[in-house]
């Protein structure tokens, strides 16, 4: 019995006409709709012709969410008067109600996604519906291009609907080859915002880590919006940890009901949310409460501003959940779920300065987060690269290129990225490539693990995995009940998908048949089947992963102290280089090694270390160095190799440098700055890049630091002097080594700074000079001392010194060395190196 009072009711049957129009003429369109105009309910009932208008069709609604799924199909059955399974059915993950006579069925993206995979057509369906499109989930833009690819080549019949809860809709239209876009507006009440930021600052998040101190303003801001306004509160936070948190700050309130709505919440607490209460509510809730379900009596929205996105660091190869500022799209969403019934209220937990600053949209999947199962769906689906797929944004090349060599490591792709059996089996399992490689190979013992990571477990289950296994055995929450049918789903998956033959389905074999048994050895062996490149040793205080990432473990933690551990989640905390184990197992070098058989290498390895060439033989699995003894006859070609990072690294100062040495390389520097060509660069740069040329043959002959300090580096630049050219023989002409002065002494010349040379002589022995001299064309700074060889003036105008600057120094010092001769025309003077009596004698 159709409810046509409720059904009437519904904003959004004003735009059917309209959406009939355009399917009928382009076959897709874009639906925007506020939440609560009956998108997500009314439209799939219309167009599969269950409101007694329009033919008969059979009608796929997709939605990003299990949480969401189940809702819309409950409440659309309930608007035709039935239950789920009659005229409407749903089908998520592990959970599947649908009857013979069901002609609108709704399917979570990731279900979408598998049946396309196995039925490219989808035989017996006329339309989807992809609900939610603006969330820009990774399932949900794959669907979409492979629905228009579908479309495109296979079923031009084929209707397409995306529905967004938002005005961004061109983007989507031009995707679906132009499609029109059809608004539907809804009843909406005014808002009021207020503004409600911590009294004192909160660290910002970071990883899934939220200030303790930011939620519990968030708790008294809902205290607040009670006591100030009437009707329900919907409160927004990131996550299940920060409800929980939040909910357990909350307790005491007299007459008011608090509920927890999310993902893993059981499904009597669902149908709570979204019934009207007797008594007033608070519910606390994650973004699913965004647009994917409508909870009534709400006239208070509190925004704590925070929500959950996908992220990945390459860095050190982790993926998970991680808290970001919410969008702005995403804050006037929430904001709305206030004006439904009537005039309401958001509190906003941050300052109105700040709201400028938020994003504007969430960031697409696609370009946040890990792309392993996207790619392997792409593979699937034939298009290895995704280039010809129809996406709002392309994935990035760093990310599929980290994805296909996770594929090719589990064997899901061959070298040109196309699909092999096992990866096409992999796809259908609806897991993670990774954790579906663990399932194929020890179809048995891994469904219970796998089922442990496909869901992360409450943190209440620690971080030792063969110990929440058996709390989830014998638990009876909602996350054991949800852990049980996704044991039994996987179980049948695997039978049906069982690979035999393959090298890690072997490595299982023999790792279940050879050690203990047990949950331990299960544990172990399906973390390292799935995170190969995160078993770990224990080095020092902390584990060293193959990957070459370090991770901590708790104090507390059973697993510390264990020689080898598998990590199968982990994260980086604030302000710590390494990550932290939040879940993982003990394992044995044996396993480690043939789970992560790919990353196991042996080589000759010869390097410059602690100062000298180090030359070994060592084993490794990834960055763990498991072996190593020393080489006695290494490759010639790499201990020079070796030598000359030790060059670089420590300068040439290793090498032997003579007085006479230095003084070279810093003449060469001169001549070089001052005319070029072709007198050489020697600079360290420039000797590392011509080093065959002046340090051979000694350098391939050498093989440790020792033998680099016997070569005579004199001799080796004396090679890059001009020979060819003749100029090499004009060195002593161009930059001496010593200059004759006019008493016939040779003072050595000083080239420590390029730019001009400095000759420091006693001034009586420049008598007679009328000029200073100079060295390729460049005026040398004279220093001029005393008799005691003390600076008694610099000049690089010898005759201007002796004009004006000789008169003052002859005065000055003529007093105080009366034995020696201070002419007072110095030009004329004779130079001496002499006294006054010696001139005499």
């Amino acid at each position: 019995m159709l409810r046509d009072d409720a059904l009437g009711a519904l904003p959004v049957r004003a735009a059917l006409p309209a959406l009939d129009d355009a399917l009928d003429g382009h076959g897709a369109a874009v639906l925007a709709a506020p939440p609560g105009t009956g998108k997500t309910t009314l439209v799939p009932l219309a167009l599969a012709g269950l409101l007694g208008e329009g033919p008969a069709r059979r009608v796929v609604v997709a939605e990003p969410r299990r949480i969401a799924a189940r809702a819309a199909a409950r409440r659309m059955a309930w608007l035709l008067g039935e239950r789920p399974g009659d005229s409407v059915g749903f089908t998520v993950r592990g959970e599947r109600v649908v009857g013979r006579h069901t002609r609108v069925e709704v399917v979570t993206t990731g279900v979408l996604l598998q049946r396309l995979q196995r039925d490219q057509e989808l035989a017996g369906v006329d339309a989807v519906i992809l609900d939610e499109c603006h969330e820009r989930h990774l399932d949900a833009d794959t669907s979409a291009a492979f629905l228009w690819d579908v479309r495109e080549a296979l079923r031009p019949e084929l209707r397409l609907v995306a529905a967004s809860a938002t005005t961004d809709t061109e983007g989507w239209a031009r995707l679906l080859g132009g499609a029109p876009v059809v608004r539907a507006h809804g009843t909406s009440y005014d808002v009021e915002v207020v503004w409600a930021p911590p009294v004192r600052p909160v660290r910002p998040p970071h990883g899934t880590r939220v200030d303790p101190e930011l939620l519990a303003h968030v708790a008294s801001v809902v205290r607040r919006a009670l006591a100030e306004r009437s009707g329900d509160v919907l409160c927004f936070l990131p996550g299940v940890g920060e409800i929980a948190r939040v909910a357990a700050l909350l307790g005491g309130l007299g007459g008011v009901e608090v509920l927890q709505v999310h993902g893993r919440a059981p499904a009597a607490v669902q149908d709570a949310v979204l019934a009207p209460g007797e008594a007033r509510r608070v519910v606390l809730a994650t973004s699913v409460a965004e647009s994917s379900l409508t909870v009534p009596g709400v006239r208070v929205v509190v925004d704590s501003g925070l929500a959950r996105e996908p992220r990945v660091d390459h860095a050190r190869g982790l993926s998970a959940l991680t808290t970001v500022r919410a969008s702005r799209a995403a804050g006037r969403q929430r904001a709305g779920r206030a004006g439904r019934e009537g005039p309401g209220a958001v509190y906003r937990c941050w300052a109105e300065a700040e709201d400028g600053r938020l994003p504007s949209f969430p960031s697409p999947e696609i370009k946040v987060a890990d792309l392993t199962a996207f790619a392997l769906q792409a593979a699937c689906w034939g298009d290895p690269d995704a280039s010809g797929l129809a996406l709002l944004d392309p994935p990035p090349a760093g990310a599929m290129a980290a994805a296909r060599a996770a594929l090719t490591a589990v064997g899901a792709v061959d070298a040109a990225g196309r699909a092999t059996e096992r990866g096409r089996r992999l796809a259908r399992l609806g897991l993670h490539p990774r954790l579906g490689r663990a399932l194929l190979d020890a179809p048995g013992p891994a469904a219970e693990v796998v089922a442990l990571l496909s869901e992360e477990a409450p943190r209440a289950y620690g971080d030792d995995l063969a110990a929440a296994l058996r709390t989830a055995r014998h638990g009876g929450d909602a996350y054991a009940q949800r852990w049980r049918r996704e044991v039994r789903r996987l179980k049948s998956a695997a039978v049906a998908g069982e690979v035999s033959g393959e090298v890690s389905g072997e490595v299982a074999g023999k790792a279940l048949s050879e050690g203990p048994g047990g949950d331990d050895r299960v544990a172990g062996l399906v973390a390292a089947l799935a995170f190969p490149e995160r078993v770990a040793r224990l080095d020092g205080g902390s584990y060293l992963m193959a990957s070459g990432t370090r991770a901590d473990l708790p104090e507390t933690s059973p697993l510390r102290g264990a020689p080898w551990i598998a990590v199968a989640v982990a994260d980086r905390p604030v302000g710590r280089g390494h990550a932290r184990v939040r879940l993982g197992a003990v394992v044995d070098e044996d396993l480690a090694r043939r789970a992560a058989g790919p990353l196991l290498d042996a080589r000759e390895e010869v390097h410059w270390a602690d100062g000298d060439v180090v030359a070994r033989r060592v084993e490794r699995l990834g960055a763990i160095e498991l072996a190593a003894r020393p080489l006695r006859d290494p490759d010639p070609a790499l201990v020079r190799e070796a030598l000359l990072t030790g060059l670089r690294r420590e300068g040439f100062g290793l090498l032997r440098w003579s007085a006479g040495a230095l003084v070279l390389r810093q003449r060469l520097a001169f001549l070089r700055l001052h005319l070029g060509e072709p007198w050489p660069d020697v600079s360290d740069d420039a000797l590392h890049a011509r080093v065959d040329e002046w340090l051979e043959p000694e350098l391939s002959r050498a093989r440790r630091r020792a033998d680099l300090a016997r070569l005579d580096a004199g001799e080796a630049l004396g090679r890059l002097l001009p020979w060819a050219s003749g100029d090499a023989a004009r060195l002593e002409e161009l930059a001496p080594e010593r200059i004759t002065v006019p008493s016939g002494s040779a003072i050595r010349v000083d080239y420590g700074d390029p730019e001009r040379p400095v000759l420091a002589v006693k001034l009586q022995e420049m008598f007679g000079s009328r000029e200073s001299p100079r060295l390729a064309g460049v005026p040398v700074l004279v220093h001029l001392l005393s008799p005691a060889g003390r600076p008694a003036a610099v000049t690089a105008d010898l005759a201007s010194f002796w004009r004006d600057g000789y008169k003052g120094v002859r005065a000055e010092l003529r007093g105080r060395y009366p034995k020696h001769p201070w002419p007072e025309d110095p030009v004329t003077a004779e130079p001496t190196r002499r006294t006054n009596a010696a001139l005499r004698r």
